[in-house]
């Protein structure tokens, strides 16, 4: 262990400090402060304790945080990859040491950073504790040694195992999402007083997401099994083909199509990917000029694809039925789609946006507004050089004055209803009972 890791520790066993409490510390001490780190975590978990105790009584709803803290009891501990073993290892440490280079930077990669280690409703830290927990919904054959099973949990140490690969390919989409194009003809490959900054920032977050998703492959090869790297291998793909949809401003953001461009009619079925072999990609060119499926489309490559599948890779691995498999898909497909509407309502919630405050061009309200009111897109144009031409004020508030956010909060009702139809094949147990309350606690958002 390293001597940040041998500090830290301590602290813990002084203070037995939680883990997020750590992850809020982490990206605060430097070398130079950890004499000082005592009194700094002490001060901190002062002031959470200070502003938790402010809140008067919560509302009468489901509550995020309890229903994900239950969750998390059910399968034994927290799921996710930013654990001890992860933060108090070298290669970490050193990349820590080296975002803290780019702190007061508007590189994205600290917008990310802070995404993923502040544990908020939006954090994908959440997808293995998903895996997890349909895992131990499921149950596994009999045929399972009992080698293979963590009994204390209900689930085997190979689903555990693919959990973390689940939120480590995610994460490394994320942070490679978040290199800037730096080419000479881009605003931001001429703009010499950040140019060092957004320099350092690429290879940073390059080096991050390949150490991430070269881990996560090496993780998933020991699993030994052809079928689930052959399944968790699609959904990368679907990660990278997600990147190809449609127009993109100079630094790879998504734009609408414009209304108009397409003329075909709404498909009977939903868009989905072949049940009986998940290695042939999704018929994009079907669905580009309906605003649902499109939306549909866009985020099954960039989110559900991955959490469906990992889904239906862990009951593979507990040696589960072709049809409960296709239920787990079903389910984390569904559940990744109404999250993500939960997510596109959340920016329009309010009458005016917050200052500085953003939002997808391709967010279901976006897509939806657009096909009551073309005209919009005269707002979109200047975007196909940089999305921060937008007035995103003036879009935010035609939006409002319109139906779109009724129809998103109706797609995330509908993919709510069969995330929760779909639960219904597995047996009753305090796993599936997590699942629901997880999902009914995200209706709450």
């Amino acid at each position: 262990m390293n001597r940040v890791g041998a500090v830290i520790m301590q602290q813990i066993l002084r203070q037995r400090m939680q883990p997020r409490q750590l992850q809020l510390c982490l990206d605060q001490v430097s070398p130079v402060e950890l004499p000082h780190l005592s009194t700094f975590t002490q001060l901190r978990c002062t002031s959470t304790s200070t502003a938790s105790n402010k809140q008067v009584t919560p509302p009468p709803r489901h509550d995020w945080n309890r229903a994900v803290s239950e969750a998390e009891r059910i399968v034994g501990y927290p799921t996710s990859f930013l654990s001890l073993r992860w933060l108090l290892s070298d290669e970490i440490a050193n990349v820590a040491l080296h975002l803290r280079k780019l702190v007061g930077s508007t590189h994205p990669l600290m917008k990310t950073a802070k995404h993923l280690l502040y544990n908020g409703k939006n954090t994908m830290q959440a997808w293995g504790l998903i895996v997890l927990l349909v895992s131990k919904a499921a149950g596994h054959a009999p045929s399972i040694p009992d080698v293979e099973q963590d009994k204390s949990a209900g689930v085997l140490h190979s689903q555990r195992a693919l959990a973390e690969v689940t939120e480590m390919i995610r994460i490394s989409h994320l942070v490679h999402n978040s290199v800037v194009n730096l080419q000479s003809g881009t605003e931001a490959g001429q703009d010499a007083t950040t140019y060092d900054d957004m320099s350092f920032g690429n290879k940073i977050g390059l080096l991050t997401g390949d150490y991430l998703l070269g881990h996560s492959s090496a993780e998933l090869a020991n699993l030994r099994n052809q079928e689930v790297v052959e399944l968790i291998s699609s959904a990368v793909r679907d990660f990278s083909e997600s990147e190809f949809i449609g127009e993109r401003d100079e630094q790879n953001n998504p734009l609408p199509f414009k209304p108009g461009t397409f003329q075909r009619p709404s498909l009977s079925v939903g868009v989905d990917f072949n049940e009986h072999d998940v290695m042939t990609p999704m018929p994009i060119g079907q669905v580009m000029g309906n605003p649902e499926q499109e939306w549909e489309c866009r985020n099954i490559l960039n989110a559900g694809s991955l959490l469906g599948k990992s889904c239906q890779a862990s009951l593979k691995l507990a040696g589960q039925s072709e049809q409960m498999q296709r239920h787990a898909y079903r389910f984390g497909k569904h559940l990744a789609l109404a999250w993500q509407a939960c997510l596109d309502a959340e920016s329009f919630q309010c009458p005016t946006l917050p200052l500085d405050a953003t939002f997808s061009l391709v967010s279901a309200p976006v897509l939806f507004h657009l096909e009551h009111d073309p005209s919009l897109y005269k707002l979109l144009e200047p975007g196909k050089k940089s999305v921060d031409l937008i007035d995103y004020n003036q879009i935010h508030k035609a939006i409002v004055a319109g139906p779109a956010l009724a129809k998103t909060k109706e797609l995330q009702r509908k993919h709510t209803a069969a995330a929760l139809s779909v639960l219904q094949h597995f047996p009753a147990t305090d796993a599936r009972q997590a699942l629901e309350n997880i999902i009914l606690a995200m209706q709450d958002l």
